[in-house]
Protein backbone atom coordinates (compact mmCIF):
# COMPACT_ATOMS: atom_id res chain seq x y z
CA UNK A 1 0.00 0.00 0.00
CA UNK A 2 1.45 3.41 -0.88
CA UNK A 3 1.94 5.66 2.07
CA UNK A 4 -0.23 8.77 2.41
CA UNK A 5 2.36 10.55 4.55
CA UNK A 6 4.19 13.45 2.85
CA UNK A 7 7.62 12.64 1.47
CA UNK A 8 10.53 14.40 3.15
CA UNK A 9 12.19 16.91 0.84
CA UNK A 10 15.65 15.99 -0.44
CA UNK A 11 18.44 17.73 1.46
CA UNK A 12 19.85 20.76 -0.27
CA UNK A 13 23.42 20.92 -1.56
CA UNK A 14 24.26 23.22 1.37
CA UNK A 15 22.85 20.76 3.89
CA UNK A 16 24.65 17.80 2.30
CA UNK A 17 27.93 19.68 2.38
CA UNK A 18 27.70 20.63 6.05
CA UNK A 19 26.45 17.15 7.00
CA UNK A 20 29.59 15.75 5.39
CA UNK A 21 31.73 18.30 7.25
CA UNK A 22 30.23 17.21 10.57
CA UNK A 23 30.74 13.53 9.75
CA UNK A 24 34.40 14.20 8.96
CA UNK A 25 34.80 16.06 12.23
CA UNK A 26 33.21 13.23 14.17
CA UNK A 27 35.49 10.68 12.49
CA UNK A 28 38.48 13.03 12.93
CA UNK A 29 39.26 12.83 9.21
CA UNK A 30 38.77 16.48 8.23
CA UNK A 31 41.92 18.03 6.78
CA UNK A 32 40.62 21.51 5.97
CA UNK A 33 37.88 23.66 4.48
CA UNK A 34 38.84 26.38 2.01
CA UNK A 35 36.49 29.21 1.04
CA UNK A 36 37.50 30.80 -2.27
CA UNK A 37 36.03 32.85 -5.09
CA UNK A 38 35.17 36.05 -3.20
CA UNK A 39 32.09 37.95 -4.40
CA UNK A 40 31.97 41.61 -5.27
CA UNK A 41 34.00 43.85 -7.58
CA UNK A 42 36.71 44.69 -5.02
CA UNK A 43 36.56 42.18 -2.18
CA UNK A 44 38.98 42.77 0.68
CA UNK A 45 38.54 39.26 2.09
CA UNK A 46 40.19 36.93 -0.42
CA UNK A 47 39.96 33.50 1.21
CA UNK A 48 39.22 31.70 4.47
CA UNK A 49 41.02 28.56 5.64
CA UNK A 50 39.31 26.39 8.26
CA UNK A 51 41.24 23.61 9.98
CA UNK A 52 40.62 21.34 12.99
CA UNK A 53 42.24 22.29 16.26
CA UNK A 54 42.29 20.95 19.81
CA UNK A 55 42.27 23.58 22.56
CA UNK A 56 42.46 22.40 26.17
CA UNK A 57 41.23 19.00 25.12
CA UNK A 58 38.23 20.41 23.25
CA UNK A 59 37.65 20.06 19.49
CA UNK A 60 37.55 23.46 17.80
CA UNK A 61 38.00 24.96 14.36
CA UNK A 62 40.57 27.62 13.51
CA UNK A 63 39.49 30.15 10.87
CA UNK A 64 42.21 32.12 9.09
CA UNK A 65 40.81 35.11 7.20
CA UNK A 66 43.16 36.06 4.35
CA UNK A 67 42.62 39.77 3.60
CA UNK A 68 44.57 41.73 1.02
CA UNK A 69 46.95 43.27 3.54
CA UNK A 70 46.59 41.16 6.67
CA UNK A 71 45.60 37.79 8.07
CA UNK A 72 43.22 37.32 11.00
CA UNK A 73 42.84 34.03 12.89
CA UNK A 74 39.87 33.11 15.11
CA UNK A 75 39.47 29.87 17.08
CA UNK A 76 35.79 28.94 17.51
CA UNK A 77 33.75 26.02 18.74
CA UNK A 78 32.64 23.62 16.02
CA UNK A 79 29.04 24.89 16.01
CA UNK A 80 30.11 28.55 15.96
CA UNK A 81 32.64 27.92 13.23
CA UNK A 82 30.26 26.02 10.93
CA UNK A 83 27.61 28.71 11.40
CA UNK A 84 30.20 31.34 10.49
CA UNK A 85 31.27 29.38 7.40
CA UNK A 86 27.62 28.98 6.31
CA UNK A 87 27.14 32.75 6.61
CA UNK A 88 30.30 33.40 4.58
CA UNK A 89 29.09 31.10 1.81
CA UNK A 90 25.75 32.90 1.83
CA UNK A 91 27.24 36.39 1.65
CA UNK A 92 30.86 36.41 0.52
CA UNK A 93 32.15 33.36 -1.40
CA UNK A 94 31.22 31.25 -4.42
CA UNK A 95 33.18 28.09 -3.57
CA UNK A 96 34.01 26.00 -0.55
CA UNK A 97 36.23 22.93 -0.68
CA UNK A 98 36.27 20.13 1.90
CA UNK A 99 39.34 17.89 2.02
CA UNK A 100 39.32 14.78 4.17
CA UNK A 101 41.39 11.69 4.76
CA UNK A 102 38.65 9.27 3.78
CA UNK A 103 36.55 11.10 1.22
CA UNK A 104 38.90 12.95 -1.09
CA UNK A 105 37.55 16.41 -1.94
CA UNK A 106 33.99 17.75 -1.88
CA UNK A 107 33.22 21.14 -3.43
CA UNK A 108 30.14 23.29 -2.97
CA UNK A 109 29.96 25.75 -5.87
CA UNK A 110 27.51 28.66 -6.11
CA UNK A 111 26.68 29.91 -9.61
CA UNK A 112 26.04 33.53 -10.50
CA UNK A 113 22.32 32.79 -10.39
CA UNK A 114 22.64 31.35 -6.88
CA UNK A 115 22.36 27.67 -7.82
CA UNK A 116 24.35 25.40 -5.49
CA UNK A 117 26.14 22.34 -6.91
CA UNK A 118 28.11 19.59 -5.17
CA UNK A 119 31.12 18.06 -6.88
CA UNK A 120 33.18 15.23 -5.45
CA UNK A 121 36.61 14.19 -6.67
CA UNK A 122 37.71 10.59 -6.64
CA UNK A 123 38.93 9.24 -3.32
CA UNK A 124 42.69 9.13 -2.90
CA UNK A 125 44.35 6.05 -1.51
CA UNK A 126 46.02 6.33 1.88
CA UNK A 127 47.77 3.43 3.51
CA UNK A 128 47.96 5.06 6.93
CA UNK A 129 51.49 3.69 7.35
CA UNK A 130 53.76 6.20 9.11
CA UNK A 131 56.69 7.37 7.02
CA UNK A 132 59.73 8.79 8.84
CA UNK A 133 60.91 10.65 5.74
CA UNK A 134 57.52 12.33 5.47
CA UNK A 135 57.68 13.49 9.08
CA UNK A 136 61.20 14.82 8.60
CA UNK A 137 60.18 16.82 5.55
CA UNK A 138 57.07 18.22 7.23
CA UNK A 139 59.13 19.31 10.23
CA UNK A 140 61.54 21.08 7.88
CA UNK A 141 58.77 22.90 6.03
CA UNK A 142 57.24 24.77 8.96
CA UNK A 143 57.40 24.96 12.73
CA UNK A 144 54.85 27.75 13.13
CA UNK A 145 51.11 28.23 12.86
CA UNK A 146 49.46 27.74 9.48
CA UNK A 147 49.44 30.40 6.81
CA UNK A 148 46.59 30.73 4.27
CA UNK A 149 46.36 27.70 1.99
CA UNK A 150 48.23 25.32 4.28
CA UNK A 151 46.87 21.92 5.26
CA UNK A 152 47.61 19.15 7.70
CA UNK A 153 46.84 15.47 7.38
CA UNK A 154 45.62 15.10 10.95
CA UNK A 155 43.73 16.99 13.64
CA UNK A 156 46.23 19.35 15.17
CA UNK A 157 46.84 20.69 18.63
CA UNK A 158 47.48 24.30 19.45
CA UNK A 159 50.98 23.59 20.68
CA UNK A 160 52.63 21.40 18.04
CA UNK A 161 50.75 21.21 14.75
CA UNK A 162 52.96 20.96 11.68
CA UNK A 163 51.51 22.36 8.49
CA UNK A 164 52.25 22.34 4.78
CA UNK A 165 50.44 24.04 1.89
CA UNK A 166 50.71 21.00 -0.42
CA UNK A 167 48.77 17.83 0.38
CA UNK A 168 51.16 14.89 0.16
CA UNK A 169 48.38 12.69 -1.23
CA UNK A 170 48.12 14.66 -4.48
CA UNK A 171 48.46 12.21 -7.40
CA UNK A 172 50.88 14.45 -9.32
CA UNK A 173 53.46 13.94 -6.56
CA UNK A 174 53.33 10.21 -7.24
CA UNK A 175 53.46 10.74 -11.00
CA UNK A 176 56.67 12.79 -10.63
CA UNK A 177 58.32 10.36 -8.22
CA UNK A 178 58.08 12.46 -5.06
CA UNK A 179 55.80 9.93 -3.34
CA UNK A 180 55.16 6.22 -3.80
CA UNK A 181 51.89 4.52 -4.74
CA UNK A 182 50.72 4.75 -1.11
CA UNK A 183 51.39 8.52 -1.09
CA UNK A 184 54.35 8.17 1.24
CA UNK A 185 57.29 10.47 0.69
CA UNK A 186 60.26 8.81 -0.98
CA UNK A 187 63.18 9.48 1.40
CA UNK A 188 65.48 10.80 -1.34
CA UNK A 189 62.83 13.41 -2.22
CA UNK A 190 62.45 14.88 1.29
CA UNK A 191 64.40 18.01 0.36
CA UNK A 192 62.45 18.45 -2.87
CA UNK A 193 59.20 18.13 -0.89
CA UNK A 194 60.36 20.92 1.40
CA UNK A 195 61.29 23.09 -1.57
CA UNK A 196 57.93 22.65 -3.28
CA UNK A 197 56.08 23.70 -0.14
CA UNK A 198 58.34 26.70 0.41
CA UNK A 199 57.69 27.92 -3.12
CA UNK A 200 53.92 27.69 -2.67
CA UNK A 201 54.24 29.66 0.59
CA UNK A 202 56.03 32.44 -1.31
CA UNK A 203 53.41 32.35 -4.08
CA UNK A 204 50.59 32.59 -1.53
CA UNK A 205 52.21 35.65 0.02
CA UNK A 206 52.50 37.29 -3.39
CA UNK A 207 48.90 36.47 -4.33
CA UNK A 208 47.70 38.20 -1.17
CA UNK A 209 49.10 41.51 -2.41
CA UNK A 210 48.33 41.49 -6.14
CA UNK A 211 46.37 44.37 -7.70
CA UNK A 212 42.58 44.24 -7.61
CA UNK A 213 42.46 43.90 -11.41
CA UNK A 214 43.91 40.41 -11.08
CA UNK A 215 41.93 39.29 -8.05
CA UNK A 216 38.43 40.52 -8.91
CA UNK A 217 37.69 38.29 -11.94
CA UNK A 218 37.47 34.90 -10.27
CA UNK A 219 36.16 33.15 -13.41
CA UNK A 220 38.87 34.20 -15.88
CA UNK A 221 41.61 31.56 -16.11
CA UNK A 222 44.89 32.83 -14.70
CA UNK A 223 47.65 32.67 -17.31
CA UNK A 224 50.87 31.28 -15.81
CA UNK A 225 54.23 30.71 -17.53
CA UNK A 226 57.03 28.66 -15.96
CA UNK A 227 60.33 29.03 -17.84
CA UNK A 228 62.91 26.31 -17.33
CA UNK A 229 60.18 24.02 -15.99
CA UNK A 230 62.41 20.94 -16.05
CA UNK A 231 60.60 17.90 -14.67
CA UNK A 232 57.69 20.13 -13.68
CA UNK A 233 57.65 19.92 -9.89
CA UNK A 234 56.75 23.59 -9.50
CA UNK A 235 54.59 23.67 -12.63
CA UNK A 236 52.32 20.95 -11.26
CA UNK A 237 52.41 22.42 -7.75
CA UNK A 238 51.35 25.90 -8.87
CA UNK A 239 48.63 24.57 -11.17
CA UNK A 240 47.22 22.36 -8.42
CA UNK A 241 47.39 25.08 -5.77
CA UNK A 242 45.63 27.69 -7.88
CA UNK A 243 43.01 25.31 -9.27
CA UNK A 244 42.18 23.06 -6.32
CA UNK A 245 43.17 24.91 -3.17
CA UNK A 246 42.24 28.44 -4.24
CA UNK A 247 39.45 27.48 -6.63
CA UNK A 248 40.79 29.60 -9.51
CA UNK A 249 40.67 28.45 -13.14
CA UNK A 250 44.20 28.45 -14.53
CA UNK A 251 46.01 27.88 -17.82
CA UNK A 252 49.53 26.76 -16.88
CA UNK A 253 52.36 26.46 -19.41
CA UNK A 254 55.74 24.95 -18.62
CA UNK A 255 58.50 25.94 -21.04
CA UNK A 256 61.81 24.10 -21.30
CA UNK A 257 64.72 23.71 -23.72
CA UNK A 258 64.84 19.91 -23.36
CA UNK A 259 62.45 17.86 -25.44
CA UNK A 260 62.51 14.89 -23.05
CA UNK A 261 61.40 17.11 -20.15
CA UNK A 262 58.54 18.53 -22.23
CA UNK A 263 57.44 15.02 -23.23
CA UNK A 264 57.60 13.79 -19.62
CA UNK A 265 55.53 16.72 -18.34
CA UNK A 266 52.84 16.39 -21.00
CA UNK A 267 52.55 12.64 -20.49
CA UNK A 268 52.08 13.09 -16.74
CA UNK A 269 49.53 15.91 -17.22
CA UNK A 270 47.56 13.87 -19.73
CA UNK A 271 47.61 10.78 -17.53
CA UNK A 272 46.22 12.83 -14.61
CA UNK A 273 43.54 14.49 -16.73
CA UNK A 274 45.02 17.98 -16.35
CA UNK A 275 45.01 19.07 -19.99
CA UNK A 276 41.47 20.43 -20.17
CA UNK A 277 40.91 22.97 -22.89
CA UNK A 278 41.40 26.52 -21.59
CA UNK A 279 42.09 25.54 -17.99
CA UNK A 280 44.75 22.90 -18.22
CA UNK A 281 48.43 22.26 -17.87
CA UNK A 282 50.79 21.68 -20.76
CA UNK A 283 54.49 21.85 -21.58
CA UNK A 284 56.21 23.13 -24.68
CA UNK A 285 59.69 23.64 -26.11
CA UNK A 286 60.97 27.19 -25.90
CA UNK A 287 63.77 29.60 -25.01
CA UNK A 288 63.01 32.57 -22.81
CA UNK A 289 65.21 34.84 -24.93
CA UNK A 290 63.09 34.20 -28.05
CA UNK A 291 59.70 33.19 -26.65
CA UNK A 292 56.80 35.08 -28.25
CA UNK A 293 55.27 37.33 -25.59
CA UNK A 294 51.59 37.03 -24.67
CA UNK A 295 49.52 38.33 -21.75
CA UNK A 296 50.51 36.58 -18.53
CA UNK A 297 49.37 36.92 -14.91
CA UNK A 298 52.23 35.01 -13.22
CA UNK A 299 55.70 34.46 -14.68
CA UNK A 300 58.12 32.00 -13.05
CA UNK A 301 61.76 31.39 -13.95
CA UNK A 302 63.94 29.32 -11.64
CA UNK A 303 67.71 29.25 -12.11
CA UNK A 304 67.83 30.99 -15.46
CA UNK A 305 71.57 31.20 -16.10
CA UNK A 306 73.26 34.62 -16.19
CA UNK A 307 71.52 36.95 -18.67
CA UNK A 308 68.70 34.42 -19.22
CA UNK A 309 67.40 35.83 -15.93
CA UNK A 310 67.31 39.28 -17.52
CA UNK A 311 65.40 37.93 -20.51
CA UNK A 312 62.94 36.20 -18.16
CA UNK A 313 62.34 39.37 -16.15
CA UNK A 314 61.97 41.33 -19.39
CA UNK A 315 59.44 38.78 -20.63
CA UNK A 316 57.44 39.18 -17.42
CA UNK A 317 57.37 42.96 -17.80
CA UNK A 318 56.41 42.81 -21.51
CA UNK A 319 53.69 40.26 -20.77
CA UNK A 320 52.19 42.51 -18.09
CA UNK A 321 52.64 39.89 -15.37
CA UNK A 322 51.17 40.82 -12.00
CA UNK A 323 53.63 38.49 -10.27
CA UNK A 324 57.20 37.68 -11.34
CA UNK A 325 59.12 35.00 -9.43
CA UNK A 326 62.69 34.58 -10.59
CA UNK A 327 65.64 32.72 -9.09
CA UNK A 328 68.83 34.06 -10.70
CA UNK A 329 71.92 31.98 -11.34
CA UNK A 330 75.50 32.36 -12.62
CA UNK A 331 76.03 36.12 -12.32
CA UNK A 332 78.67 36.58 -15.02
CA UNK A 333 77.82 39.68 -17.02
CA UNK A 334 78.78 42.43 -14.56
CA UNK A 335 81.78 40.90 -12.83
CA UNK A 336 84.33 41.56 -15.63
CA UNK A 337 82.95 45.10 -16.04
CA UNK A 338 83.26 46.07 -12.39
CA UNK A 339 85.90 48.63 -11.49
CA UNK A 340 86.16 48.40 -7.72
CA UNK A 341 86.48 51.77 -5.96
CA UNK A 342 89.89 52.28 -4.34
CA UNK A 343 88.41 52.17 -0.86
CA UNK A 344 86.96 48.70 -1.50
CA UNK A 345 90.00 47.15 -3.20
CA UNK A 346 91.37 45.54 0.00
CA UNK A 347 88.02 43.78 0.47
CA UNK A 348 87.25 42.86 -3.11
CA UNK A 349 90.72 41.52 -3.96
CA UNK A 350 89.47 38.18 -2.66
CA UNK A 351 87.67 36.30 -5.43
CA UNK A 352 84.83 35.08 -3.23
CA UNK A 353 84.07 38.62 -2.05
CA UNK A 354 84.20 39.97 -5.60
CA UNK A 355 81.76 37.29 -6.70
CA UNK A 356 79.38 38.09 -3.86
CA UNK A 357 79.62 41.79 -4.69
CA UNK A 358 78.83 41.05 -8.35
CA UNK A 359 75.77 39.03 -7.34
CA UNK A 360 74.54 41.77 -5.02
CA UNK A 361 75.07 44.42 -7.68
CA UNK A 362 73.42 42.38 -10.44
CA UNK A 363 70.30 41.47 -8.49
CA UNK A 364 70.07 44.85 -6.82
CA UNK A 365 70.01 46.56 -10.22
CA UNK A 366 67.43 44.08 -11.48
CA UNK A 367 65.17 44.86 -8.53
CA UNK A 368 65.52 48.61 -9.11
CA UNK A 369 64.79 48.22 -12.81
CA UNK A 370 61.60 46.34 -11.98
CA UNK A 371 60.63 49.05 -9.49
CA UNK A 372 61.01 51.61 -12.26
CA UNK A 373 58.60 49.50 -14.34
CA UNK A 374 55.91 49.65 -11.67
CA UNK A 375 56.66 46.67 -9.40
CA UNK A 376 57.24 46.30 -5.69
CA UNK A 377 60.25 44.02 -5.35
CA UNK A 378 61.92 41.81 -2.78
CA UNK A 379 65.25 39.97 -3.00
CA UNK A 380 65.63 37.22 -0.41
CA UNK A 381 67.12 33.83 0.30
CA UNK A 382 65.06 30.95 -0.97
CA UNK A 383 65.52 27.21 -0.51
CA UNK A 384 67.43 25.94 -3.54
CA UNK A 385 65.36 23.93 -5.99
CA UNK A 386 68.41 22.32 -7.59
CA UNK A 387 70.27 21.43 -4.41
CA UNK A 388 72.91 24.11 -4.97
CA UNK A 389 73.99 27.23 -3.08
CA UNK A 390 72.07 29.39 -5.58
CA UNK A 391 69.13 30.10 -3.33
CA UNK A 392 68.16 33.70 -4.04
CA UNK A 393 64.78 34.84 -5.33
CA UNK A 394 63.62 38.07 -6.92
CA UNK A 395 59.91 38.54 -6.28
CA UNK A 396 58.09 41.36 -8.04
CA UNK A 397 54.40 42.26 -7.59
CA UNK A 398 52.78 44.84 -9.87
CA UNK A 399 51.67 47.97 -8.05
CA UNK A 400 48.06 49.12 -8.20
CA UNK A 401 49.20 52.76 -8.37
CA UNK A 402 51.93 54.10 -10.65
CA UNK A 403 54.93 56.01 -9.27
CA UNK A 404 57.44 58.27 -11.01
CA UNK A 405 60.12 56.10 -12.65
CA UNK A 406 62.82 58.71 -13.24
CA UNK A 407 64.11 58.96 -9.62
CA UNK A 408 64.72 55.21 -9.60
CA UNK A 409 66.39 55.31 -13.01
CA UNK A 410 68.68 58.08 -11.76
CA UNK A 411 69.71 55.81 -8.85
CA UNK A 412 70.51 53.07 -11.34
CA UNK A 413 72.69 55.42 -13.40
CA UNK A 414 74.59 56.52 -10.30
CA UNK A 415 75.22 52.95 -9.12
CA UNK A 416 76.45 51.91 -12.56
CA UNK A 417 78.80 54.91 -12.68
CA UNK A 418 80.15 54.07 -9.20
CA UNK A 419 81.12 50.56 -10.30
CA UNK A 420 82.00 51.47 -13.88
CA UNK A 421 79.27 49.30 -15.41
CA UNK A 422 78.73 49.92 -19.10
CA UNK A 423 75.86 47.54 -19.86
CA UNK A 424 73.29 45.56 -17.91
CA UNK A 425 71.13 43.28 -20.05
CA UNK A 426 67.72 43.88 -18.46
CA UNK A 427 68.20 47.62 -18.68
CA UNK A 428 69.20 47.32 -22.34
CA UNK A 429 66.10 45.26 -23.14
CA UNK A 430 63.76 47.66 -21.34
CA UNK A 431 65.31 50.73 -22.94
CA UNK A 432 64.89 49.13 -26.36
CA UNK A 433 61.18 48.73 -25.61
CA UNK A 434 60.86 52.39 -24.68
CA UNK A 435 62.73 53.61 -27.75
CA UNK A 436 60.50 51.54 -30.05
CA UNK A 437 61.40 50.06 -33.45
CA UNK A 438 64.42 51.54 -35.15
Amino acid sequence: MPSDSPRSPAPTAHAQFFDEARRCLERRTLIKLVLAGPRGPKPDLQRVLVRPLTLKGRACLSLTYNHRTRDVTKNLTVDEALATVAALIEDSFDNIHLLSDDGGELQLAISRKGKATLRRSRKQANSGVPNPADAEAVDAVAATEATPGQSTAQVGTHDRAKHRPVDIREPWLTALGVTDAQHRLIPAMARKWKQINKFIEVLDSALASVPESMACDAERPLQVLDFGAGKGYLTFAVHDHLRRTLGRPVQMTGVDLKEDMVLLGNEAAQRLGLQQRGQGLHFELGDVSSYAPRPVDIMIALHACDTATDHALHMGVRAGASIIMCSPCCHKQLRPQMRSPLLLLPLLRHGIHLGQEAEMLTDGLRALLLEAEGYDTQVFEFTSLEHTSKNKMILAVKRAQARPAEPVREQIREIKAFYGIDEQRLQTLLEADRSGPA
